[in-house]
Parts: structure tokens; sequence; C-alpha cells
């Protein structure tokens, strides 16, 4: 037999191909693990940039948008309202009402406004 083949059958008899394959495995299992986590990182700052560029939504304390409201803070929106309850005074049975919140204390949309130069460079 040639000499190549003799390290071929002692690297067999040892065991060496088995540690070759759980070393790759185990090397392309972490390469996989830090790409996912890239592919996480870029999809987070993604979100970010585009929640950055959205203005907050006024939304009352009772999780209704402000146009619910009426000018003096009023909730309009129509909600489940429990009528009965069993012996854990857990809520059995609902009827729709109005939201009882009275004021919207989010920020205040702003209207856009077009305002021209001050100074010309």
């Amino acid at each position: 037999m040639q000499g190549w083949m003799w390290w071929l059958i002692g690297l067999f008899a040892v065991g060496g191909f088995t540690t070759i394959a759980d070393s790759a495995r185990s090397a392309m299992r972490t390469r996989h693990e830090r790409v996912m986590e890239r592919l996480a990182v870029k999809q987070r700052d993604r979100l970010a940039l585009e929640a950055a560029g959205r203005p907050p939504e006024p939304v009352c304390g009772c999780t209704h948008h402000l146009a619910k409201h009426d000018k003096q803070g009023k909730c309009h929106e129509v909600v489940e309202v429990p009528t009965a309850w069993d012996a854990d005074r857990k809520p059995v049975r609902f009827e729709p009402g109005t939201c009882n919140c009275q004021q919207y204390v989010g920020p205040q949309p702003l209207a856009t406004v077009y305002a021209e130069e001050i100074a010309d460079f």
C-alpha cells in the first residue's frame, strides 16, 4: 500500500475524521449564530430608524386615539362594560358602553407649517 493510505487508515482508527467533522460542524454552528445575530441587529436598527421618523401617536390612558375624544377631553369610544360577575369576582357578562376616561393627556400633534429660510447661504 502507498504511504498516504496508511495515514488514512490510521486516521480512521484513531477517530480523527470524527474530530475533524465535529470541529467543522461547531465552526458552522458558530458562524450561523453570528450571522443570525447580525441580521437581528440590522432589523432592530431598521425598526428603530422607522420609529424615530414617525411622530408620537396621540393615545389616551384609556388606549384610545385622540380622534375619539372631543374638545372637552371626553372619550366617545364604545367599550365592553362588565354587568355580571362570578364568585371569584371575574366578569362573566358584558354590555356595550362608553369609555369612562375624561381627559387625554398625551402629546398634542402639531400642524405642519411651512416657514421660509431666515438666511440665504
